[in-house]
């Protein structure tokens, strides 16, 4: 039975700072695609069902314990790895990418659910396995086990994008976790020999897609023109922009990807550096309320599954804005609750769930 205690608890400020910045992407949306003619659903429109799609699943998750989630992790894990698997061999293949499986009335893509599931299944490895004086780099070689099987079954797809933030989520929960100094160096130094390493492994396109990022110049028309009309669309627009629906390399098609991964450059254009401003200030709240839920919580698993969600909000924000300006490679990562996408808007509501539901029992009663 849901107690209705729990409703006093509610976060209605998480909630309603996530709304706002969703209603920004949408407003931002109708902008972009503006020019578009055709019969079909017009794009900000799916985006507000998606939206109000991860509102129900945001308020479902809250309303269920998260606690229980403990006792699922490793069988979630092992049925996510399955369904990773399942892509490899008969997924759905889309410009030369085979990421989702086709169940007819939807496309499931493993590799988004995966970034919750590694966040849950990391979450009850280091509730467990905690130590006073840091972890030693002999006791995360499981939580390492459990991040790098996935990681390669992604990588295998290719998605680089998505493999990295799993990357990076275990590694911040590892943080958060605790490691000894020494500990930190020695990851430091097999992370550089790893990346090194790693450059043989990428595929032709991503090795293209990161030459373009040292030097977009190279190849103007070809791979470096996405990154090259982006970061004129941010820079044209100055400190207060040129006005809605006034940018000219979203309106007269420019700029590629516009409603996708380059929505921020179209919101930079249109409004400047103050409404960039005022849209990261509400990010950072939302990062910064994410850890003081995380620090409120009223045990360890609640604190860590709280604080792999910010650290998933926290490095897609950062690679993608990264990555419209010029510091980071193109690599396909979406900008939470901003850029459109039904599978990025549900996977991003599934962790404010998560957050609300620690949130709402950070007393035990």
């Amino acid at each position: 039975m849901f107690d209705r205690r729990l409703l006093t608890h509610f976060d209605w400020i998480l909630l309603l700072t996530v709304c706002l910045i969703t209603a920004v992407g949408v407003t931002n949306l109708y902008s972009a695609t503006a020019s578009w003619a055709g019969p079909a659903t017009p794009v900000y429109l799916k985006q507000i069902y998606w939206l109000l799609i991860g509102l129900v699943i945001a308020l479902t998750v809250c309303s269920f314990d998260y606690r229980h989630l403990e006792h699922f992790a490793f069988i979630l894990y092992g049925v996510n790895l399955l369904l990773l698997l399942v892509v490899l061999v008969a997924g759905k293949t889309s410009m030369g990418a085979t990421r989702w499986i086709d169940f007819g009335f939807f496309n499931l893509q493993p590799s988004e659910i995966m970034k919750i599931v590694i966040i849950i299944t990391l979450a009850r490895y280091f509730a467990e396995k905690g130590h006073f004086f840091g972890h030693t780099l002999g006791e995360l070689m499981i939580p390492f086990a459990l991040l790098a099987v996935p990681v390669l079954l992604i990588i295998k797809q290719p998605d680089l994008g998505t493999a990295m933030l799993v990357v990076f989520i275990g590694l911040t929960m590892a943080l958060l976790a605790g490691i000894r100094r020494r500990t930190a160096i020695a990851l430091a130094l097999l992370g550089a020999a790893g990346t090194i390493g790693g450059w043989f492994l990428l595929h032709d396109y991503q090795k293209e897609r990161i030459r373009t990022f040292l030097n977009p110049e190279r190849d103007p028309l070809g791979s470096g023109y996405h990154i090259i009309q982006s970061k004129i669309a941010v820079g044209s627009g100055g400190f207060l922009g040129k006005g809605f629906m006034q940018g000219t390399q979203s309106q007269l098609s420019f700029l590629p990807e516009r409603h996708t991964d380059f929505a921020f450059s179209v919101f930079a254009e249109e409004w400047g550096f103050s409404g960039c401003l005022v849209l990261l200030l509400l990010y950072l709240f939302v990062i910064i309320w994410g850890l003081y839920i995380a620090r409120q919580a009223a045990d360890r698993f609640g604190m860590f599954l709280a604080g792999g969600v910010v650290a998933m909000l926290f490095w897609h924000i950062v690679v993608n804005l990264g990555m419209v300006i010029g510091l980071l490679p193109v690599v396909g990562v979406p900008l939470p609750l901003f850029s459109y996408g039904g599978t990025s808007m549900v996977t991003t509501m599934i962790g404010v769930g998560l957050l609300l539901s620690v949130r709402m029992r950070r007393f035990k009663f």
